[in-house]
This record gives C-alpha cells, structure tokens and sequence, in this order.
C-alpha cells in the first residue's frame, strides 16, 4: 500500500514508492501536505512522515529519503490520530512515555514541539479525530471486559478527558464521532441494545437522541453529518446498506453496483465534499477489488479507479449466503462459493480472524485463486463474529472458547448437506483464524483433510506472556487471564492436543510479528515435524502480522494454492 492523489476525474498520481506500506494518511489542511503513517518489516512502531504533494511534472514518487520526519523513534509506537482543521498540529498516540500505555500527543508542524494531552494508560485507538473547531480530540480506549470500547474526547485548551456514553454496568461499543457542529455528533452505539444504533449527542447539554429505525435488526454507522442531512451505512449480514437522511425526508438509499461493503473502518469511510453533493466512496465485493468511487449529485455511482486491471466482474465468482445450525441452535451465517464446473468439489473453509470481526462481502484474491484452481470455499461467521449483535459476539469470551470450535464441526456438517465433498475439507486462517484451524485439526482431527495457518496461535497461554506487553491486558479481556485462566488457556490450546494433529499443515509467519510471535509457529512446526507429519514452515523475515509485500503475498500464496490441491486430490 502506497499513498496515491486522485483528482475528481480519477486521474491518478502515486505520491510515494517506499520498501515499507503506508499505514495511515491524512490532508494537511489548507496545504498541499499530507500526514503518513509507516512502520519497519510490520513491527507495528510506526512513525509519522510530513510528504510533499505537488512535484515538477513527470517528477517519480517519493523515496523514504524524501520524507520530512515527524517522529524518529523506532523503540516506540506512534499511530497517526487526525490533523487540526487548520492545518497547524497532528495528533497521533504513542507509547514512548513507557513502552505500553498509549498517550495522546500533538505536534505543532511548524515548531515541532510536542504536548501530551491524555495519560490514563492502556491500548488507546485513533478515531475520527478532531472536532471542527480543533476544541476536541477523539480515540478510542478499550474497556475491563470483552467487547467493550469506549470513546473519549480530550479538550485541547484545559486536557479534560470526557468519557461519551459511559457503561459500566455492560459490555458496550461506542465508535468514533462524526460531528455535524462542533460541539454535537453523531455516533454508533450499543449501550443498552443488542446492535449498534446511531446516537446524536450535545456536547454543551449533554441530550442524545436515538436515529430513528437504527440499531434494531442490524449494527449502522455515521459516515458524514451536516445539520440538513445524515448518510449512514447498515451493516446486514456482511453487506453495507446506504442511505441518505435529509431533514424531514424519507431516507434514501443508494443503489451500488452490487451487494458489498463501502464502510470497512476508520479509513475506508465515504468522503463528502463541503457542499455534501459529491462523496467519493470505497467499494468492494467478491467480484469488484477495492476501488475507489464518486457519489454525483444525483447519487450515481461511478468508478474512478480500476484495480481489476480491466478484468470484467464475471471473471469472478459470487457468494451464495446460506446459515448452519450449531450443536446448541445458533444460526451461523455463511458464504459459499462453488468453482464454475466442477460437480462435488473439495472445500477450503476459510475462518476470519480477530476473533472481534467478521467475515464480509468483499474481494478475496485468495478465495477467487483457490476457485480458478477448482476448490470451493465456504466462509463461516462463528460464534464470536460481530456483525450480528453483542449476544452472539459474545458467545466465546473466555471459558466459552471451545464452543467456537464446535462450530467448525456445523460447517463440516453444512458441507456434506450441500452438494460439496466431506471427505476432503481444509480449514484456512489466519490470526485468531489460524488458532482456529490449528484448533479444528488438534480437536476434530477425524473430519478436516489440511490446515493452511498464517500468523495463528497454537498455545494460547506462550500467546499471552510473549505477545507484545501493550496488548497483552487487551487480549487477555477475550481469551482469560494467565492469572485467573491458565488452565482453561491451557486446555483449549492446539498444542495441548497436537499428537492428535495427523492431517498435513502449511504454516506462514512474519518473524516481526509483535501480536502473535513467530514462536507460535515453530513450536507447533517443531512438534508436527518430530511426529512426521507434515508440516511446512515459511518464515518472512520482513513481515509482522501477516503479509502486507506484494512480493512475499506473490511467493507464499501460490505455494499454499499447490499444497491445496495436492494434499486434497482425489
């Protein structure tokens, strides 16, 4: 990922070509600046460069010795966090107090000198960040349980840290403000509700108000907010539903092209001019790569970009949705895709990680390489997925963990009901997705064929006392506690019962992975290769949590493609 300019024709100019990806990117407000994001071979410690938008004509982008640093500490983390509306300062969260807790910092652009604004400690996450009259900065701040987040402004001019929605009788989300004045937004909220609704809170008087028809059958967002016209986006089972609400009008929904995603997170969200007639937009389904779009005044969509490289959507394949039943009743929402003529095909069942996500409507070129190479692939959303209300997301916090596993067994079940070939299923994941697989195999080792993990977790209890010390706390509100949980951890680790893993495995790991360390896998790889299953171990030197090359993605995923189809020949 590089940072590229488009100009409202889709003219495009790629403003940097560096050995590393771009993380995050702002506007310079006013300028003709940007603010970036860039870390080393995916260690997470990023630091903030000040890049140049306007070069002579024909100029090449730019090179890492090119770049105006911000920040030049590589022993710390710093997490782009919004640019002052007018242009002066950047906020950005750091761990460079202690090593752990993340700061809320500003730096004057033109001076340089730093300030921190907020200390209270934790895993802080940057939000929409500053209000429009620059009185306010926003992120987010995990709270002592499971899916619990918080939002927190912090005055500018006194540093008082005001807590929005505070919920401490429940695990709750609030998300990042999207603000209509400067002293009001709007804001996604599950505060004593099942899904996220959309809130209107008053900063001066403290009223907040819910959107009516938001927040009952699906999770919604605020993507942009004027005071004559809200746009939000519905998440419904994995798919964006977007509507626009003017005053006392009906929404209106926008047509897309079709069923996909045009709101992922903090950076993929619909971008509107001031006047609000023109948005420019990300979209993205199993048949159409993320490109970028324009939303006219007469809510056409056009595509501006063309990362399909002239290849037609029905190159691709569709997903079929379809629901499995768990052994206790849960309804487990799945997407299905089928290889054009290939009757009973093998299956990869291709498992999300986090396990805080979802598995959703969008490109995969994983997923469509392993259906050109004729293996279907089913993608389940386990218990624990979010997407479909807080109950269901939390159904394997902690001591519940095994039950997501037990899930894997319904999919199996799910498969050999509809037309594919039980007898050869792999489990593909990676993160959360990859303790997943290498759960299934140690757990279920009867019903999967191969196990295709990257950057997985094989002890869940090593997982906790090796991974970085700024997450641990966070990750231990999910999984339990090595203090309270440790025979529980234990227990439900892949490598408690690795001697019943027989069925053959493919392991990709970053060795610079700060979330789940390369010894994941070498101590599982290690095991396997010593019972004499097999097992193949491909360690990326420059790679963290996951592959984020083009050319480590271009060497590993071939290699993974031709390891399927080998270890699930007829």
């Amino acid at each position: 990922m590089q940072l590229v300019e488009l100009d409202a024709q889709g003219g495009a100019r790629t403003i940097t070509a560096l050995a590393e990806p771009v993380r995050a990117a702002r506007y310079v407000t006013g300028q003709r600046r940007a603010v970036i994001e860039v870390d080393t071979g995916g260690n997470e410690l990023g630091q903030l460069y000040v890049v140049g938008l306007d070069g002579p004509p024909g100029s090449a982008p730019l090179g890492a010795h090119e770049l105006d640093a911000l920040t030049d500490d590589p022993r710390h983390a710093h997490h782009l966090a919004g640019v002052s509306p007018d242009g002066s300062t950047v906020a950005f969260l750091s761990t460079r107090r202690n090593g752990v807790d993340f700061d809320l910092w500003t730096i004057d652009l033109a001076s340089r000198s730093l300030r921190c604004h907020y200390d209270g400690g934790g895993y802080c996450m940057p939000a929409s960040g500053f209000s429009p009259d620059g009185r306010w900065i926003s992120f987010l701040r995990p709270g002592n349980r499971p899916l619990d987040m918080n939002l927190l402004l912090v005055d500018t001019h006194t540093g008082e840290p005001r807590v929005i929605f505070e919920h401490a009788d429940e695990s709750a989300e609030v998300g990042s403000p999207v603000w209509d004045t400067p002293t009001s937004f709007y804001v996604a909220s599950n505060v004593g509700r099942d899904f996220q609704a959309v809130v209107h809170h008053d900063l001066e008087s403290g009223a907040s108000r819910t959107v009516e028809g938001t927040g009952e059958t699906c999770d919604a967002a605020p993507v942009f907010a004027t005071p004559q016209m809200l746009s939000m986006v519905e998440n419904v089972n994995g798919a964006s539903r977007w509507t626009l609400r003017a005053t006392g009008s009906a929404p209106v929904e926008i047509s897309l092209p079709e069923p996909g995603v045009v709101h992922w997170d903090e950076m993929f969200t619909p971008k509107f001019t001031s006047s609000g007639s023109r948005a420019y937009f990300t979209f993205l389904s199993p048949r159409h790569p993320g490109d970028v779009w324009a939303l006219d005044a007469a809510r056409a969509c056009r595509r501006l970009t063309d990362s399909a490289l002239g290849m037609p959507a029905d190159s691709f394949v569709a997903a079929e949705s379809s629901v499995a039943t768990s052994f206790d009743g849960e309804e487990l929402a799945l997407y299905c895709y089928r290889p054009a003529g290939v009757e009973r095909p093998a299956v990869v069942v291709v498992i999300h990680g986090g396990p805080e996500s979802q598995s959703r409507l969008v490109f995969n070129p994983v997923i469509q390489g392993l259906l050109a190479a004729g293996l279907a692939v089913v993608v389940p959303n386990v218990r624990g997925s979010t997407g479909y209300g807080k109950r269901f997301a939390a159904l394997d916090d902690t001591v519940r963990r095994l039950d997501s596993v037990r899930d894997l067994e319904s999919v199996h079940e799910w498969i050999a009901a509809n037309g594919l070939d039980e007898d050869r299923v792999a489990l593909y994941g990676g993160s959360y997705g990859g303790y997943m697989v290498l759960a299934g195999l140690a757990f279920q080792p009867s019903r999967w064929a191969a196990g295709v993990d990257i950057v997985g977790i094989s002890n869940l209890v090593t997982f906790l006392e090796n991974t970085s010390a700024y997450r641990r706390t966070l990750r231990e509100h999910e999984y339990g506690s090595l203090e309270h949980d440790r025979d529980f951890l234990a227990a439900a680790s892949p490598m408690t019962r690795v001697d019943d893993i027989v069925a053959p495995l493919f392991v990709v790991h970053g060795r610079n992975d700060p979330r789940v360390p390369v010894s994941e896998a070498e101590q599982l790889a290690s095991r396997l290769v010593e019972r004499g299953v097999r097992c193949e171990l491909v360690i990326y030197e420059d790679e963290g949590h996951g592959l984020a090359r083009l050319e480590n993605r271009l060497d590993a995923t071939p290699r993974i493609v031709d390891f399927l189809l080998e270890v699930l020949a007829e």
